[in-house]
């Protein structure tokens, strides 16, 4: 296992936000964080990513507290996403971009053929490579969240963390920006909504409630109707479709199905 947490707690406000929670990713696989709006999942992402600090626990990177690593080194490591990153500054794909080489560069330095190559491959990567000096404002939604990618990918990290990369996407990016996700092959823990796609795209999911991990394993083992009555209070079927995927239809009055 390369990150995990070990009985991590964080409260706020007087409230326990994360309440206990033991998980960890394998090499190179896809973790899905679902669980209801307030379960913790973003709250867990940044203790993760160390933007927030523990109150109790561990948060280990190849074992190793990453509150041992310094900020410069642990972002040489592990990228972060965040939900809908904007920014009002008037800047090009490639200077946005740029920004993911902070952690690889001293302070005043001049860029290198080493910076400039990673920022184009982490554009190749995306696919906006034809894109590399137009203005950001001119990007779609989802072009823009690939830029965000592109970033996180010029820090040329082992470990990706995403916060809702889909929020606000049409199905059309939301299908593209996670198959591209894990198309990356790195190690990858995101927060998701939508269980279809979870489904789909993570290789285990992990289930917050309340600020505590409920469930964690295989999507078929996991997204059961059962845990998700009890979750997300709301009634599903769920049917085999091709290729063996799974479908959860959402039950509306009992007798009425509504795929969203």
């Amino acid at each position: 296992m390369t990150l995990a947490t070990h009985d991590v707690r964080w409260s706020a406000g007087g409230h326990l936000i994360v309440d206990g929670i033991t998980l960890s990713v394998e090499p190179n696989r896809m973790l899905g964080l679902i669980g209801p709006n307030g379960s913790g999942k973003s709250s867990l992402l940044r203790l993760l990513c160390r933007m927030r600090k523990v109150a109790s626990g561990v948060v280990t990177l190849d074992a190793r507290d990453i509150g041992d690593l310094s900020r410069r080194d642990l972002a040489r490591r592990l990228a972060f996403v965040e939900q809908q990153a904007t920014t009002d500054v008037h800047l090009s794909v490639c200077d946005v971009v740029r920004l993911g080489r902070t952690p690889h560069r001293a302070a005043f330095a001049s860029w290198t053929r080493e910076d400039e190559e990673a920022i184009d491959h982490a554009l190749e990567r995306v696919g906006l490579t034809d894109r590399h000096d137009q203005p950001w404002h001119t990007l779609s939604g989802g072009e823009r969240q690939r830029v965000h990618i592109a970033r996180a990918l010029a820090q040329e990290p082992r470990e990706l963390i995403l916060d809702e990369p889909t929020n606000h996407l049409d199905i059309q990016h939301q299908l593209s920006t996670l198959a591209l996700i894990r198309r990356l092959g790195l190690t990858c823990i995101v927060a998701l909504h939508d269980l279809n796609l979870a489904s789909l795209f993570c290789d285990r999911i992990c289930v917050l409630s309340a600020g505590k991990l409920v469930a964690a394993g295989m999507p078929e083992a996991v997204l059961t109707p059962d845990l998700i009555r009890r979750v997300f209070g709301v009634e599903v079927r769920i049917h085999d479709g091709a290729g063996g995927r799974r479908h959860i239809e959402y039950i509306i009055d009992g007798d009425q199905g509504e795929t969203p």
